[in-house]
Order: C-alpha cells, then sequence, then structure tokens
C-alpha cells in the first residue's frame, strides 16, 4: 500500500454533495441502549467537520451479525439516536433500510448540512459478499465516499472496499489519525522501539511477532504466550497454558530476532495459583520453580522490573496484548504496573505509546492510564492485521 496516496476531504468543496460516510457503528449494546459509546464519540469530530461544511451525509455500517434479513435486535436504530445525543442532540435522521426506494426517497429529502444513518448494511447478503450489484446501488446515494472506519478496513466489504472503485474516495479523519498512529510507532518512531506483545495463545499471533521482531528494538513478550516460549527454551511450565506444537515456531522466531540484534524479553519470575478463579492462593516463583500443579497466570514483579528498565531506555511503544489474566483478581498487577509505568513515561515525554486491541484497551482501561497513552486504537482485528504486515483491502482500495 502506497499510503503517501490517501485523500482526505481537506480542502474539498462538499457543501451539497451526497457523501457516504462508512463509519463503525458496531457498538456494545443490550436491549437497544448502547452501553459502551467510545467509537461513537471517535467519529463524531469527522461528521460534524462534514455538516458544517454543507454536506448532505450519509453514514452507513454494520451492526452485529444478523443471519437472516433484518432482525430487530441489530437494528441501527438506537445506534443513530446514541449518537445524535453525542452531537448536541442535533437531529439525525434514520432511514430503515439501506437501499432501495426507502433509502433512496431518505437521502433525497437530505438538505444541505443534514446527517442520515442508514440501516444496517448486513441485512442484505450483498454486504459481505461485496456484491457488485448491492455495491451500485449503495454507490447511488452517494456523490462521494469517505471511508473513516480503519476498523473495519480488514474486510473486503462492499462498503469498505466496493465503493471505494465506483465513487472518488476519501480518507476520513479517524481512519488518518489511525494509520498515522500505527505509522508512528512501527515505521517512523524514534528508535529504540520496543513492542509489547501478550496474549493467550502464540498460534494467534505468529505472524504479529514475526513481523514486529523484525522492525523493532525490544520485543516483550508476556501472558500464555510466553509460557510457549519459555517451554521452547527447556523451562517446566507445571499446569500453564502453553502451545508444544508451537516450540519450534517460537525458537525460530528468536532465533531471527537475535540475528537482527532484536532483543527479547521473557518473564523471569511470575504469579502462579493451582486454580484458575478470582482471589485463588496464589504466591510469586522463578519461573525455573514453577510445581508440577501450579499454573503461571501473571509476570511478577522481577519481570515487571525487568521490562519497566527496558521501556525506559526507549522512545516508541506499540503494545498489543495484556501479561497475564487481568481480568481476574488478582492476575492483572503485572500489566497494569507495566501500562502504568508506560503512561508515566508518556506524560513525561519520553515516550512515544500506541496500543490497540480489544483486551489491550479493557486492560489499561482497568489500570486507568487509557487517556494517558499517546494514543489507543478503536479498532481490533484490523489493527491486529497491521501489525501482521498485511494489506488491509479497505485502506489499499483508498490507497489505489
Amino acid at each position: 500500500m502506497n499510503l503517501d496516496n490517501l485523500k482526505t476531504t481537506t480542502g474539498i468543496d462538499v457543501s451539497g454533495k451526497r457523501v457516504i460516510v462508512r463509519a463503525d457503528l458496531n457498538v456494545p449494546a443490550a436491549n437497544g441502549v448502547v452501553t459502551d459509546a467510545t467509537r461513537l464519540e471517535r467519529i463524531v469530530p469527522g461528521l460534524a467537520d462534514l455538516a458544517s461544511r454543507g454536506a448532505k451525509v450519509i453514514v452507513v455500517s454494520h451492526f452485529g451479525r444478523p443471519k437472516a434479513g433484518p432482525e430487530a435486535e441489530f437494528s441501527l436504530a438506537p445506534v443513530a439516536a446514541k449518537l445524535a445525543e453525542l452531537m448536541g442532540g442535533r437531529s439525525i435522521g434514520f432511514v430503515p433500510d439501506c437501499i432501495g426506494e426507502t433509502a433512496a426517497a431518505g437521502v433525497a429529502a437530505l438538505a444541505n448540512g443534514d446527517i442520515v444513518v442508514l440501516e444496517n448494511l448486513r441485512f442484505h447478503k450483498g454486504e459481505e459478499k461485496n456484491d457488485p450489484g448491492f455495491v451500485s446501488a449503495l454507490a447511488a446515494h452517494g456523490d462521494i465516499y469517505v471511508n473513516d472506519a480503519f476498523s473495519c478496513a480488514h474486510r473486503a466489504h462492499a462498503s469498505t472496499e466496493g465503493l471505494a472503485h465506483v465513487l472518488p474516495a476519501y480518507a476520513g479523519p479517524l481512519m488518518m489519525e489511525e494509520i498515522n498512529a500505527i505509522r508512528r510507532a512501527t515505521e517512523t518512531g524514534q528508535r529504540p522501539i520496543a513492542a509489547v506483545v501478550g496474549g493467550a495463545k502464540v498460534s494467534t499471533k505468529i505472524e504479529v511477532l514475526t513481523n514486529l521482531a523484525a522492525k523493532v528494538d525490544t520485543l516483550i513478550i508476556g501472558g500464555g504466550m510466553a509460557n510457549t516460549f519459555l517451554q521452547a527454551l527447556g523451562v517446566f511450565m507445571g499446569q500453564s497454558l502453553a502451545e508444544p506444537e508451537f516450540h519450534a515456531t517460537a525458537r525460530q522466531i528468536m532465533a531471527e530476532a537475535k540475528e537482527r540484534g532484536t532483543t527479547i524479553l521473557l518473564p523471569t519470575d511470575g504469579v502462579i495459583a493451582r486454580e484458575f478463579k478470582a482471589g485463588a492462593a496464589n504466591e510469586v516463583v522463578s519461573v525455573h520453580k514453577i510445581p508440577i500443579d501450579a499454573m503461571l497466570l501473571d509476570v511478577g514483579p522481577a519481570s515487571v522490573a525487568k521490562m519497566t528498565e527496558a521501556l525506559s531506555g526507549c522512545r516508541t511503544l506499540m503494545w498489543n496484548g495484556p501479561m497475564g489474566a487481568f481480568e481476574i483478581e488478582p492476575f492483572g498487577a503485572g500489566t497494569f504496573s507495566l501500562a502504568r509505568e508506560a503512561a508515566r513515561l508518556t506524560k513525561a515525554g519520553q515516550l512515544t505509546s500506541v496500543a490497540g486491541g480489544g483486551d489491550t484497551v479493557a486492560a489499561l482501561n482497568m489500570a486507568g492510564v487509557t487517556d494517558d497513552f499517546t494514543y489507543v486504537s478503536s479498532a481490533g482485528g484490523a489493527f491486529l492485521e497491521w501489525l501482521e504486515g498485511k494489506e488491509l483491502p479497505g485502506v489499499a482500495a483508498l490507497a489505489k
């Protein structure tokens, strides 16, 4: 992807133009009530900017995974209402379909500066199939296409990839914000660069580890995947989660990192328990002294100190994944301690920190440091695929 080819609507006359904005309105909701509006909050500035410049703004998005056409629980109507609330109570229209006569009438009724949300794209099978007929039906609503949903850019769907080929296409402000932040951390960031990669399994992040090991100076590995690396080095892990079938992969990653001069840090101590439950009896031991009936559930204080020391010598940080089972007390201390140190260094101007991924965001929120990182991505799968070095269809289409 030649990302320098990406264009934005800055300086473009959009007054009176019908602008289709692909946003990510796929937010957590229960019983018709949005329970986490973070993603909506992030798209508000872009929508407000287009409306203030006289555009007729048509917002399209998927919501959940409806199986067979329209389903009431997956209607975007309550999400549109929440969006209106976040935009200061301004009137935002809602149309109960995204193509056809109903949608066309809703779009035709727009005046300059109006915003309308069309119904869930996935109520039509053509969305996920990137069907040309569905692409054409959507494109009929607009003069300009703006993709402001980086979190959906890893999917080659009609609204994320297809529209970019049939309408003048631009990257929205949130899309650019996400791309620039990740590029700053992995490509153009000030060295030394560190990456913290955690999570349960090596198998889910082989490509992330391989790609980052070639780009960063220090790779800190935690969570269950660190167990597999330690086991591959001959360390007995007791009942800890590990993937013996990936020992060879772990050794290869470590060997290639060594050849490139990349330092890999693994836990040297950890918090063990015999039961995986909140409040379970636990203790801190060396990773070389894990009992046969115990499991490693968090990195220990010595490991955190070593990782913290590594961060203090770095200028850029990319973070994806927790260091332990942070959701369960008391196995989040390692993740939270390291996150707070990264936040402190960031606030002191010593570190540019970029984080992303669902578990990562949840952990940073629990640690109370989300706002102190330089940037926290709202994307999940797209963020991960970018770290894997993959081309994202939604971004590639804009870059062409």
